[in-house]
């Protein structure tokens, strides 16, 4: 970015545009007095000393020689250009002739005293212009004054004004008005750029801010602006990877069913066959690694259709009570099977809660399923009705080795996944517990916020 089109470079114009225009102010506070003075254009004529009192002189010289008349009607002609000024005329005897002046002491006859007087006093005030008339001495001398009211232009004391106190004050506001407009600007655009980083889309994704400037907080905008199509980027590569995984894990499910179908009914076959005790035993492992293959197929297959919401929810009000003791009399004889002791204690008061009756019987069928595979060590299972936070729970407990502890049929835990997947959509929060001595899970329903 350019330095001209930097925020600072935009801050530093307004300081030296102030700093130009400061010695301004001043002048341009008296002006105006200036201007209406009536008077204002006559004065200005006289302000040219130098060129009134070349003027006198140039006057007096033309005169040598003249007569009274003459020198009389000189300064009644110079008294029509300039009719503010005083002037008057003294013969070679020292008498004097035409006065054209307000002025009252003027002496009618001049002596070597008055001549000094008058002398001393025109070097103060009024401004006076003597000149001989003519070459000669003897022909006398003529005199030109300014007025103290015209020498003198109208002033104003700044510290007597009492409007200038006002004055600066004004302009001195003027210019924190911009400097605040300037810093207001670029708060509010910080505003825009906050809100817009903050407020997403249903996409989760902010949108995108218009950049119509080129200085720090608009090459933000643009940086924001990248980082924002970056995301749209990575969030479309995303979703086309896992629809890609989701299809691909469904087509390898789908695909691995068929060999699996066909190794289970060879085993099927060979069980008719006369096998030794070796073969039969191996029989026996082939049956179960392949009915823990179809589980984890199948697994596989309902994970991949819950995250992409394929399974249609449908919720209604059930008595959990008799819920839990239907699918318990489902697996009573598995456990039975399995020398599992089997501690059931529910009440017979109803438990009602909102939730979809086969989702949650897959639920607690991988539950049970998983302490058949990973706690058999510690043949047992409880399932009970506890308080949990203030909360009635139903507790499922074993006491195997725990969840960290690895077992033979241990997976990639995509039974769980699935049980949490559906409770989040029925709106049932569960928490698991577990060490070496046994593995605690509840089931809850989340609580309900007032409205």
């Amino acid at each position: 970015m350019k330095f001209r089109h930097s925020l600072l470079a935009k801050y530093l114009l307004i300081i030296i545009v102030a700093l130009i225009i400061w010695p301004f102010v001043l002048p341009a506070y008296l002006l105006p007095s200036y201007i209406l003075d009536k008077d204002f254009q006559q004065k200005t004529e006289y302000m040219d000393r130098n060129k009134l009192k070349k003027m006198w002189h140039g006057e007096a010289a033309k005169l040598d020689g003249a007569a009274p008349e003459k020198i009389d009607q000189k300064l009644r002609t110079v008294k029509e250009q300039y009719p503010l000024a005083w002037m008057f005329w003294v013969d070679g005897s020292g008498k004097t002739q035409l006065i054209l002046s307000d002025k009252k002491n003027i002496p009618g006859q001049w002596t070597l005293e008055n001549s000094i007087e008058f002398m001393n006093k025109s070097d103060e005030d009024p401004i006076t212009f003597m000149s001989y008339i003519g070459s000669d001495k003897s022909n006398g001398f003529m005199v030109f004054q300014i007025p103290p009211s015209v020498a003198e232009l109208p002033t104003l004391s700044p510290l007597d004004d009492k409007y200038l106190a006002l004055y600066a004050f004004l302009v001195f506001g003027l210019f924190l008005f911009i400097s605040w407009l300037f810093f207001f600007n670029i708060r509010k655009r910080l505003v825009l750029l906050q809100t817009a980083m903050t407020e997403t889309k249903d996409n989760g994704i902010p949108e995108k801010i218009a950049v119509n400037k080129t200085d720090e907080i608009s090459q933000l905008g643009t940086a924001f602006n990248h980082m924002i199509d970056e995301l749209i980027n990575s969030r479309k590569h995303e979703q086309e990877e896992e629809a890609l995984r989701k299809q691909l894990i469904a087509s390898i499910s789908h695909d691995l069913r068929t060999p699996l179908t066909a190794i289970r009914g060879h085993a099927y076959s060979l069980q008719k066959e006369l096998l030794s005790s070796n073969g039969k035993h191996s029989l026996h492992l082939i049956e179960s690694k392949v009915e823990l293959l179809s589980q984890l197929l199948d697994n596989l297959l309902s994970y991949t259709l819950l995250s992409a919401g394929k399974y249609t929810l449908q919720r209604k009000e059930t008595d959990m009570i008799r819920f839990v003791r239907e699918s318990l009399a489902g697996w009573y004889p598995v456990f039975e099977k399995e020398g599992f002791q089997v501690n059931i204690d529910l009440p017979d008061n109803a438990l009602i809660w909102n939730i979809d009756p086969h989702w949650f019987m897959r639920i607690l069928d991988n539950l049970y399923q998983n302490v058949i595979r990973h706690a058999k060590s510690g043949l047992y299972i409880g399932v009970r009705i506890v308080d949990y936070e203030g909360t009635s729970a139903i507790l499922i407990e074993d006491k195997g080795p725990g969840m960290e502890v690895a077992t033979e049929n241990k997976g990639a835990g995509i039974g769980l996944s699935i049980v949490s997947l559906m409770l989040q959509e029925m709106q049932v929060d569960w928490k698991i517990t577990s060490s070496p001595k046994g593995t605690e899970i509840y089931l809850y329903e989340k609580k309900k916020l007032p409205n």
